[in-house]
């Protein structure tokens, strides 16, 4: 058993998962209730598994996987996030009895391929994961099966994924073939051989691409904002934190762990796909009226910003992504659980910004959380989401890029105005038909406990986190 015990989080979700299954095809719908309870069971017993499961083993099953602190970080902010997935359907799809048992079996092997991305040292681990990941989101995105945006985000989702893994395919026989190693150490070492040659820096630029659409990083961003709307809620809530999650610290390892060699060959690109993530996010999200299309231009946004500390390269950069992601998946689903809760009194949901006109006159509580998500968002002190921000433009700084750290700054100014807009709606506006009053008092216990995490009370986490976030990132180097 020793030498499974650093898969032990994997093998609780995948036995688990197999047996979820069974009881989902014999029970039904009446089941979805059970699996759901059940699933998440599975993944809070997967997060207390990491503490059992050694983090020092280093790379196991000859370097296809890595059992160290940086997947484990990664593994015990995902699975929690999967959970609350789980949750937030439990009271959304029971209107129109759409919630059958697989949605909560499906989220739980997407949480397996997740958590075999952030642990991938070798090219083949990379794909698989990220496949396992990809084709349970495919079906996640097209649940709703009687509502035709579902429908077409699911189908969106599928032909441009399928490209994206071709795009990433193709970087990964490039790199194979000149190197002859699928292994991340042998890949370093090639790289370190002096100057890459041509076929390596084209295998290196079609990895990064392929990886760059699971993050949703620009210029492969453009299926985020239509699978975001069209998706079901709860789904959207998923994608939008642990698998974006899982892409960006996949991307982290990939880079500093098989690629560090060639820094300054990647460090181009990501540079480029930081600012420009930073300023489209900003940019794109003008002008939207549908909420979940405005919170994707956000995540597109805030991508952007983690990537600034991947640039920065070395401990404290990857250290500050670490700390970026960590907030952002707490803040993303804070906002998400907001959204949730917003129905008309017949329990439809509403989507439109218009909708939460003079919240703050019918529902104050509910406003005040709302502004609290958008406020951390956009960056503002004294609430938690402006320490991650400038963690990694400090990083950029002690690199010597001070020029993409200002510019950094500068789109979180612009970015500030949309996120302001929403306030300024639910605070200034006059009143419209107020929402339907939710009945679910775990999705309110985690609404308030997200909000606590990113008011300035989460500055007390400043010491333990980034403790954490520095021990886990040293584990790259």
């Amino acid at each position: 058993m020793g030498r499974f015990a650093p898969l032990l989080p994997e093998l609780i979700l995948s036995i688990g998962g197999t047996i979820l299954m069974l009881v989902a095809a014999f029970t039904g719908r009446r089941g979805s209730g059970l699996t759901s309870w059940l699933s998440v069971a599975l993944l809070i017993a997967a997060t207390f598994a990491l503490m059992g499961a050694p983090s020092h083993a280093g790379p196991v099953f000859d370097g296809l996987i890595a059992a160290d602190l940086f997947a484990s970080f990664g593994k015990a902010i995902m699975f929690p996030a999967a959970a609350i997935a789980i949750i937030a359907a439990h009271g959304w799809f029971e209107h129109d009895h759409e919630h059958s048992s697989e949605y909560a079996v499906l989220i739980v092997f997407s949480a397996v391929g997740m958590s075999v991305m952030v642990s991938a040292t070798s090219l083949v681990s990379l794909y698989v994961g990220l496949e396992l990941q990809s084709l349970a989101a495919y079906v996640l995105a097209s649940y709703r099966r009687s509502d035709e945006r579902s429908a077409e985000a699911g189908l969106k989702y599928f032909v441009l994924g399928a490209l994206a893994s071709g795009i990433l395919l193709y970087g990964i026989s490039l790199l194979y073939g000149f190197t002859g190693t699928m292994n991340f150490t042998g890949l370093a070492s090639a790289f370190g051989r002096g100057a890459p040659s041509l076929g390596l820096l084209f295998g290196l630029v079609f990895l990064l691409a392929g990886l760059a659409f699971k993050a949703s990083v620009v210029p492969f961003h453009m299926w985020t904002p239509d699978v975001y709307e069209g998706a079901p809620t709860p789904v959207t809530a998923f994608f939008a934190s642990a698998p974006k999650v899982a892409a960006v610290l996949l991307a982290t390892r990939v880079c500093i762990e098989a690629l560090g060699p060639a820094t300054e060959a990647w460090r181009q690109i990501v540079i480029f796909a930081a600012l420009a993530s930073i300023f489209l996010g900003a940019v794109g999200a003008f002008g939207q009226t549908n909420i979940k299309r405005l919170l994707a231009y956000s995540s597109i946004n805030n991508v952007g910003f983690a990537l600034i500390g991947l640039a920065a390269a070395g401990p404290q950069g990857a250290s500050s992504v670490l700390f970026y992601m960590a907030v952002y998946i707490v803040m993303t689903l804070g906002a998400f659980l907001c959204v949730l809760w917003m129905r008309r009194p017949d329990g439809e949901p509403v989507e439109t910004i218009a909708s939460l006109s003079g919240l703050s006159q019918t529902r104050p509580a509910f406003a005040a959380a709302i502004a609290i998500f958008m406020f951390s968002l956009a960056g503002i002190p004294p609430l938690f989401g402006f320490w991650p921000k400038l963690l990694v433009f400090n990083a950029a700084v002690a690199s010597g890029y001070v020029a993409l750290a200002v510019a950094g700054i500068v789109g979180t100014v612009v970015g500030a105005y949309y996120y302001l807009k929403i306030v300024k709606v639910m605070y200034m506006d006059d009143p419209v038909e107020p929402f339907e009053r939710a009945r679910e008092p775990i999705q309110g216990f985690l609404i308030l406990l997200a909000a606590v995490i990113v008011s300035p009370l989460g500055y007390l986490l400043i010491g333990p986190l980034g403790a954490l976030t520095d021990r886990a990132a040293g584990a790259l180097f």
